[in-house]
């Protein structure tokens, strides 16, 4: 069969490779200016789908990296709040020493102990009741407001509840507390280091040698150093989950880099070629389709 090549067919052609040309600079264009490998889904569906869950593990993976943050803000306010606690049942320990050496200390000197211990067990309590945010650092998951208040029967009650912590996802399986329980830490009902200094006060005020208080102050503060231990052992595992989610962080935007974005230098030479291509079209073709008199005339 013959076939025979006409004016408009050769004019339809040319039109058409022209457009194949131009979709193909335009589609360049916008990979060069969006620094995307693909505008559409369909353009690289594969590519999509791990795009896809590329994105999905780096939302985790910031979420977890905020979890990590407040769990760093958590964990140094507790410890915080025990190293000041530590210092001052030290001081404790000094000014009940000082204070049952009854050869030396009057009642006035004694006095001046007790005044001094006051502010001390205030301070105590202020740092067991410490808050991050609104909520106590050694309550659990108490609403009450406090930790630790005083009962009005010389006691101090204690507002968390048995068992309760706060907790923060570190990564897909693992949570930390961040958290201490204020009844380890600072102790529970006639036990707690508030009564134990109220206790070293009655002793001065009437007259009783308060030397026999030391080893309770001793057995206190090996408490509070244990708790304070536990903390610093979750603070160095919190480190440890904050490198991996930085880690983490700097893989995946480096796999999505590569799947998503396009390689500039490679794009921009492409691109070149193709307004070349597309110029030597124009070109051949303003050359071959000579516009005649009839063109006009129709």
């Amino acid at each position: 069969m013959i076939s025979r090549t006409t004016a408009h067919t050769m004019t339809q052609s040319s039109l058409r490779n022209l457009q194949t040309n131009l979709d193909a600079l335009g589609r360049l264009q916008q990979m060069a200016t969006s620094q995307r490998a693909f505008l559409a889904p369909s353009d690289n569906p594969s590519a999509t789908a791990t795009t896809l869950g590329l994105h999905a593990e780096q939302v985790r993976n910031g979420q977890f990296a905020r979890n990590v943050d407040d769990a760093m803000a958590w964990t140094a306010t507790v410890d915080s709040a025990l190293t000041s606690s530590t210092a001052l049942l030290q001081r404790v320990r000094v000014l009940t020493l000082q204070g049952a050496n009854d050869g030396a200390m009057d009642a006035t000197a004694k006095e001046a102990i007790a005044v001094e211990l006051e502010g001390i067990r205030d301070e105590l309590l202020a740092a067991a009741n410490t808050k991050l945010l609104g909520r106590t650092v050694f309550a659990g998951t108490s609403d009450a407001g406090y930790a630790f208040q005083p009962d009005g029967a010389g006691g101090y009650d204690f507002s968390g509840a048995p068992g309760s912590s706060v907790d923060r996802r570190l990564s897909a399986g693992v949570t930390v507390r961040v958290d201490a329980d204020g009844s380890q830490a600072f102790g529970s009902g006639a036990d707690t280091v508030f009564a134990l200094v109220d206790d070293i006060i009655a002793g001065l005020r009437g007259g009783v040698n308060v030397g026999a208080e030391v080893s309770r102050i001793d057995d206190s503060m090996a408490r509070m150093l244990s708790a304070q231990g536990a903390v610093g052992a979750r603070q160095a595992q919190i480190e440890r989950a904050k490198e991996a989610t930085v880690d983490a962080s700097v893989s995946l935007e480096s796999r999505r880099s590569a799947v998503e974005n396009v390689d500039s230098v490679e794009v921009l030479v492409e691109l070149q070629a193709q307004e070349l291509v597309y110029r030597s079209a124009l070109q051949v073709t303003s050359r071959v389709l000579q516009p005649t008199l009839m063109d006009f005339l129709s």
